[in-house]
């Protein structure tokens, strides 16, 4: 027996003209709004020194094996989307777009970066549930999928 419950869900599911509806992609990198601003600044001091209104410019996230713990995040200038890269668009209303590196996925999946900047420090900071350990520093980590490719070698 068919509730008007379960009917409605069917519906919502539906657009308007009872075509499956799309769900709206998921984030692979959350920014707060401290990140995207102090993101928004660098691209526009970036585009300033070079001497370019090119809106084309993002900035690259990246992941480069480094540090005690094996992994380190990199960010970048870009202004070339690579073929397997995700595109993580804030251009609404900060003018912000990220390219995920395609061989960093994997390892930021989920992430939420930040912006902290107090009277020792100002810096990007990561939350990265794919993190297994990261070093006393902060600068480094290492996922599941990183140590047990490690194991392997």
């Amino acid at each position: 027996m068919e509730t008007v419950a379960n009917q409605h869900m069917e519906q919502d599911k539906k657009d308007s003209l009872g075509s499956p509806r799309r769900r709206k992609k998921a984030s692979i990198v959350e920014l707060t709004d401290s990140a995207l601003e102090r993101m928004r600044m660098l691209l526009e001091k970036h585009r300033k020194e070079a001497k370019s209104g090119d809106d084309d410019v993002y900035i690259r996230l990246g992941v480069k094996r480094r540090g005690c713990n094996g992994l380190a995040y990199t960010l970048n200038y870009d202004s070339t989307k690579k073929k397997f890269d995700e595109e993580v668009d804030y251009s609404q209303p900060y003018g912000v777009r990220m390219l995920v590196d395609a061989g960093a996925i994997m390892h930021v999946l989920g992430t939420r970066m930040d912006y902290v900047e107090d009277d020792l420090r100002a810096e990007f900071v990561f939350v990265n549930p794919n993190a297994a350990g990261t070093c006393g520093c902060g600068e480094s980590f290492t996922t599941q999928s990183d140590e047990f490719k490690r194991a392997k070698e």
